[in-house]
C-alpha cells in the first residue's frame, strides 16, 4: 500500500449500523489495494485492533459474511475471497457520491459558465429516477400517482422510489476517452496520484450512466506502451515500473474517437505531465531525465494531430513542478485545448465541472 498514511481513526458512525460502519472503510480499503480482498482484510482488521471498529456481538467475521450473503464477495477458492460485479458498482457509485458531494458543497460560485446552448429535447418515455437527474425532469402527476397506488387511499407520502422522470434526447452527444498516466512516477515521492485517478474514472463513467446515457466512454492507461481497459478494471489498476508514453496513449485514443459516430469528441488526460519514453524501430527510447527534446516534440505533434481532428484535449495536471507545468502549457497550446492544474484533491471536481460545461458548449 505505498502512498497510503492512516492516522486517528475519528469514530463519525452517526447512528449507522455495523455492517454500513465497516462497508464504507472496507470499500476505500479495497481502492486503496487495487481490488486485493485479503489484503483491504488485513488492514481492516488491523484498523478494528487499533480503533475498536467492531461490537462484542458483531466483529469481522460476521462482516466478511454479511458480505458474501449480500453478493458483494464471493470465494473464488476456500479461503479466497473477490469482490463481485455487484461490489465494483458499488465502489463507483461511492466515488461519484464522494466528488459530487463535494461539487454541491462548493457553492453555486464553481457552476458558473460563460457558455449556453440547447437544451435537452423531452420525450414520451419515463424511467424510473436516478441518482443524477435533474429535479426538472421528474414527472410529477406520474410521480404522486405512483404513491397513491403505493399507500393506497389513506395517508401516503412520495419517497424515491416513486419518482419517474422523463427521457431526454440529447442534442450534444459526446464520445470521450479518459486516460490515465500509469507511470511509476505518480507513486513516487510518497504521494498517491494512482488512487485518486482511479476514483475519478470511477466518477465519472458513473456520472455519465446517469446524466448523459447516450454518450460513450472509452478508458485507456498509458506507461511505456497504451492499452484500453474496461470499467470493471478500475478498482484493480496499479502503477508499474513504467515510462511515460504519452504520443502511445494519444494515438489510441485519436484511433478509438474515429470509429465513434458522435460528432463531439474529447480527450481528458490525467498526468504528472512529463512524457519520456515513445516506441520507436520495435523498441523503446526512453528518458527520464528533464524533457527530452525528441520525445517531447513527437507529443506537440499528436497534440496537433488532434486539433486537426476537432478532437478537444483537456489535460489535468497533478504535479507543480515550473518546467512541467510550461511544457503543459506548450502542449494545450498545439492542442487548442485547456489544462486544469488541479492538485489532488480537487481533480474529480476539475473532471466533472469541465465535462459538464462541454455539454454546454455548442461546437
Amino acid at each position: 500500500m505505498r502512498g497510503v498514511q492512516f492516522g486517528q481513526y475519528l469514530n463519525n458512525s452517526n447512528g449507522q449500523n455495523p455492517f454500513d460502519l465497516l462497508y464504507d472503510l472496507f470499500k476505500e480499503l479495497l481502492v486503496y489495494t487495487s481490488g486485493d480482498v485479503a489484503e483491504a482484510i488485513d488492514w481492516l482488521t488491523e484498523l478494528d485492533r487499533e480503533h475498536n471498529l467492531t461490537k462484542d456481538n458483531y466483529g469481522i467475521g460476521d462482516f466478511i459474511n454479511d458480505l458474501k450473503e449480500k453478493g458483494f464477495l464471493e470465494e473464488q477458492e476456500p479461503g479466497l475471497q473477490k469482490m463481485t460485479s455487484k461490489m465494483e458498482q458499488s465502489i463507483r457509485k461511492s466515488a461519484l457520491n464522494e466528488i459530487f458531494g463535494k461539487i454541491r458543497k462548493s457553492g453555486p460560485g464553481d457552476h458558473s459558465s460563460k457558455f449556453t446552448g440547447k437544451g435537452d429535447e423531452v420525450q414520451p418515455e419515463l424511467r424510473s429516477y436516478s441518482f443524477g437527474d435533474g429535479l426538472d425532469r421528474i414527472a410529477l402527476t406520474e410521480s404522486l400517482q405512483n404513491a397513491q397506488v403505493r399507500n393506497g387511499s389513506g395517508d401516503w407520502m412520495l419517497n424515491a422510489d416513486d419518482l419517474l422522470v422523463r427521457e431526454t434526447e440529447m442534442k450534444t452527444q459526446t464520445s470521450s476517452v479518459l486516460m490515465i498516466d500509469i507511470s511509476h512516477s505518480m507513486i513516487l515521492y510518497g504521494e498517491d496520484r494512482i488512487t485518486p485517478a482511479k476514483k475519478v474514472a470511477m466518477a465519472l463513467a458513473e456520472y455519465i450512466k446517469t446524466s448523459y446515457p447516450k454518450d460513450t466512454l472509452d478508458i485507456i492507461v498509458f506507461g511505456n506502451d497504451a492499452w484500453e481497459i474496461k470499467l470493471k478494471d478500475l478498482p484493480y489498476l496499479q502503477v508499474g515500473p513504467y515510462h511515460t508514453n504519452t504520443v502511445a496513449g494519444l494515438q489510441l485514443a485519436q484511433d478509438l474517437l474515429r470509429r465513434k459516430r458522435n460528432p463531439n469528441k474529447q480527450i481528458l488526460m490525467i498526468t504528472d505531465g512529463k512524457p519520456s519514453c515513445l516506441k520507436e524501430n520495435g523498441g523503446y527510447y526512453q528518458n527520464s531525465f528533464g524533457l527530452d527534446r525528441k520525445i517531447v516534440n513527437k507529443t506537440l505533434n499528436e497534440a496537433a494531430a488532434c486539433r486537426r481532428q476537432k478532437i478537444n484535449v483537456t489535460t489535468f495536471m497533478i504535479a507543480q513542478d515550473p518546467y512541467l507545468q510550461q511544457f503543459i502549457t506548450e502542449f494545450t497550446e498545439a492542442a487548442k485545448g485547456k489544462a486544469f492544474f488541479s492538485g489532488l484533491n480537487k481533480l474529480g471536481q476539475f473532471v466533472i465541472h469541465d465535462y459538464a460545461s462541454n455539454k454546454r458548449k455548442t461546437r
